[in-house]
């Protein structure tokens, strides 16, 4: 106590050597913020030993990458198959060529077509010289293109009103902006389509276009959320504090809080994600509460007539402590993030921690070396007007036993609502309506196929083992009970084009429109065909090397976490029974996402669980007291089991953003509770004052802080709820509702609590 003196009466007698010393570190700590990164790659949500990223890494590895440009062609007359459109569909598949890092395009224009005429197979492209067609050529492509099972649901719609030329990508991952890049090429191209064929609307999907989305819903929310929460703050500063000097000083705080946990974490290599970049505006929010606590007490010592000086060192003295505890709590809140199974969100927890133990070092030099430099002006009174928190008090002792009864009546109600919710996550609605790729993704899924797949690589473990007639035939047998199941909307396999083969080798039989039943001949129909194959569309994306495996693409509709993961175990099931014989290995990125939701949740459970350790344990030290430890836990434990039953009643779906809430917002909602425990505390402590009274007392010198406090968070988390990116949105709301629920908690359940609980509480703490 004697050396935290000393720290106060240096700050407030030094202001110039704490602001010149404030400036270095400031200064040092965000030097790195020029070198900052931001990457946007699906792939950063999963750590590099995700069992669903190495199998996916092993797909990738083994066949052609699968990451896309689908460029969806909607015509307005409804209708593909005119010699207009077409020509169109053959301009854009050789534009397409042109983009960055592409290695395949795919389109109805350039589908490798085959056809028998005599003793040869002839294959060319379906579509050649569509303004040059007669109506009965139109007419047989389009019969062609709708009954070729490798094209329809995957290249055109079942009715021909829709088509798409897909776009195959090579990333090379070294340059972490390679997906903007590549969608401003591919805007820029569709721009000069549209413009040339004003009839015809271009929808963009794909994984390309989905990493893309990450990058720019980020930047998006940081230039529209960042500045309306400085204003809201400001405004809340200006209303509450009456006071310019200290509402500049808070910002100014704000601003050096968050350029040096940026600079610190570019420092220890940490990128910029969409999720991570959020951190700015949540250590904006935690920065204000100590600056709010300090300058409060400040504020009202000097409205009661003591000098500056004496104002700010009483104020230090009295919320120091409770500063450093509110501080290390939500720091270890966030820092329970690091159990999370997700990169980025273990990079949010950590910057943000490293943001508030900055804000906590900022508010007990800076701040208040700032205050004795700036004038500051304030009406002399007797007292803070806080009648409102004077009638509150009144009201919470006078009705001490309904409030504690009724109170812990509705947190049981709402908490028995916890279990309507489930752990249910569609990575494509973690963008809403207003983002492009959500709109053109979901036209896509409505109109022809789905963004979401399965990739199933099938090994028979013999080189050019794919020709052997029973591995075909079990191959077959797989894709016909693929095919009816209700999420499934096309199956891509090697089966049909060696239906085709044969049939072609056969005159163009239908009745040969099967597999060949002999190995050598389905290898030699492999091979001429092939060799007749234009560069860049060969069947590297469904065959490996030496024809040892194959690859089968499932595509299926928009799925839950819950359904994907069901037709998961189906999957493997049925193959476990059917296709023993072989080594399988299925992944795909909606494979990753569904998974990683549900695996997140049970780290960040054991991490929530840490952290309400440490955090009671810490609590009991600084209150001197296990009886007055265990007391703050009450009302921090029950609001985030009321905010998800909320949570159940109003939406449900629990996914990774929200599995990472109960973690982050313990140490928040803590805050609150320490604040208005010690108070109480001084008050029995120091004044001897009865548990009655020290409430009072408490009400009167920390309510109105408690108030502006929590505002200013709820504020700040609302407005993170706007975000267009549904990961931050859900998890600012839930934090939000949180933070509310803990603030009604604190004035209307804990007072109650203290009152029956500590009336045996006695001066031994002394």
């Amino acid at each position: 106590m004697e050396k935290q003196g000393r720290v106060e009466k240096f700050v407030v007698n030094h202001p110039w050597w704490v602001l010149l010393l404030s400036l270095v570190f400031i200064t040092a700590s965000s030097f790195s913020i020029k070198n900052i990164e931001f990457t946007n790659n699906y792939r950063v949500f999963f750590g590099e030993d995700n069992p669903q990223l190495l199998a996916f890494d092993a797909l990738q590895n083994t066949y052609s990458k699968s990451d896309n440009v689908m460029m969806l062609i909607e015509p307005a007359n409804g209708e593909i198959f005119t010699r207009k459109n077409l020509q169109a569909i053959v301009e854009l598949t050789k534009a397409a060529w042109q983009l960055p890092y592409s290695s395949r395009v795919d389109s109805i224009s350039n589908f490798q077509h085959t056809i028998a005429t005599v003793d040869d197979l002839v294959v060319a492209d379906l579509v050649r010289d569509p303004l040059q067609m007669t109506d009965q050529q139109l007419q047989t492509i389009k019969q062609v293109a709708l009954s070729e099972p490798l094209l329809v649901k995957r290249l055109v719609s079942t009715t021909g009103h829709v088509s798409g030329v897909n776009v195959t990508m090579q990333l090379p991952g070294t340059n972490p902006m390679e997906a903007m890049e590549i969608a401003a090429e591919v805007r820029k191209i569709t721009a000069d389509f549209t413009k040339k064929h004003p009839e015809l609307t271009v929808h963009l999907s794909g994984m390309v276009m989905l990493n893309n989305a990450f990058g720019e819903a980020s930047m998006a929310d940081n230039s529209k959320l960042v500045p309306i929460m400085y204003g809201i703050v400001i405004l809340v500063l200006i209303m509450c504090l009456r006071s310019f000097s200290a509402t500049f000083s808070v910002i100014l705080l704000i601003v050096c809080s968050v350029m040096a946990a940026l600079g610190l974490a570019v420092f220890a290599g940490i990128k910029l994600t969409p999720t991570s970049a959020s951190s700015p505006t949540i250590i904006l929010t935690m920065a204000v509460a100590d600056s709010i606590h300090l300058l409060v007490t400040f504020l009202h010592n000097m409205r009661l007539g003591h000098p500056k000086k004496q104002a700010m060192q009483e104020s230090l003295r009295i919320n120091f402590q409770p500063i450093f505890l509110t501080s290390a709590t939500t720091a270890i809140g966030f820092l329970s993030m690091n159990f999370s199974d997700a990169p980025p969100f273990r990079d949010l927890g950590n910057m943000v921690a490293m943001g508030v133990f900055i804000a906590f070092i900022l508010s007990v030099t800076l701040l208040p070396a700032l205050m004795m430099i700036l004038p500051v002006r304030v009406k002399p009174q007797d007292e803070l007007d806080n009648r409102t928190m004077k009638r509150l008090a009144e009201f919470v002792i006078k009705r001490r036993k309904p409030l504690l009864w009724v109170t812990g009546f509705v947190a049981i109600i709402l908490m028995s609502f916890i279990p309507q919710n489930e752990i249910n996550d569609e990575f494509v609605k973690y963008f809403d309506e207003t983002i492009e790729f959500r709109r053109a993704t979901d036209f896509l899924s409505e109109n022809m196929t789905g963004i979401y797949n399965i990739e199933i690589s099938i090994d028979t473990g013999e080189a050019g083992g794919i020709s052997e007639p029973q591995f075909l035939a079990d191959i077959e047998k797989f894709k016909n009970w693929l095919e009816p199941q209700s999420e499934v909307i096309h199956v891509n396999s090697i089966t049909d084009t060696f239906k085709r083969l044969n049939k072609n080798m056969h005159g163009d039989d239908l009745q040969w429109y099967k597999l060949p039943e002999q190995r050598d001949l389905a290898a030699q129909y492999l091979l001429l065909y092939e060799m007749s194959l234009p560069y860049g569309l060969d069947l590297n994306d469904q065959i490996n090397i030496d024809k040892s495996a194959i690859r089968l693409i499932v595509s299926l509709d928009n799925l839950s976490t819950r359904q994907m993961l069901a037709l998961e175990k189906r999957l493997n099931e049925w193959m476990v029974i059917n296709l023993a014989a072989y080594e399988i290995n299925a992944a795909s990125p909606v494979l990753m996402f569904s998974h990683i939701g549900q695996r997140n949740i049970v780290r960040m459970l054991i991490g929530s669980g840490v952290a309400l350790v440490l955090i009671s344990v810490i609590l009991m030290f600084a209150f001197r007291s296990v009886k007055l430890g265990l007391i703050s836990l009450i009302p921090n434990i029950i609001p985030a089991g009321i905010a998800f039953g909320i949570w159940g009643l109003i939406d449900g779906r629990i996914g990774l953003a929200l599995s990472v809430v109960v973690g982050m917002t313990l140490g928040i909602v803590v805050d609150d509770t320490v604040h208005f425990i010690s108070k109480y505390r001084r008050a029995r402590i120091e004044k001897g004052l009865s548990s009655e009274e020290s409430i009072r007392y408490a009400f009167s010198t920390v309510g109105i802080a408690l108030w502006i406090t929590s505002l200013v968070l709820i504020c700040g988390f609302i407005v993170l709820a706007n975000s267009s990116f549904k990961m931050n949105s859900g998890m600012g709301l839930m934090t939000a509702i949180t933070i509310a629920v803990a603030l009604l908690l604190d004035f209307l359940f804990l007072p109650p609590v203290l009152m029956t609980l500590d009336k045996k509480l006695t001066n031994k703490s002394h």
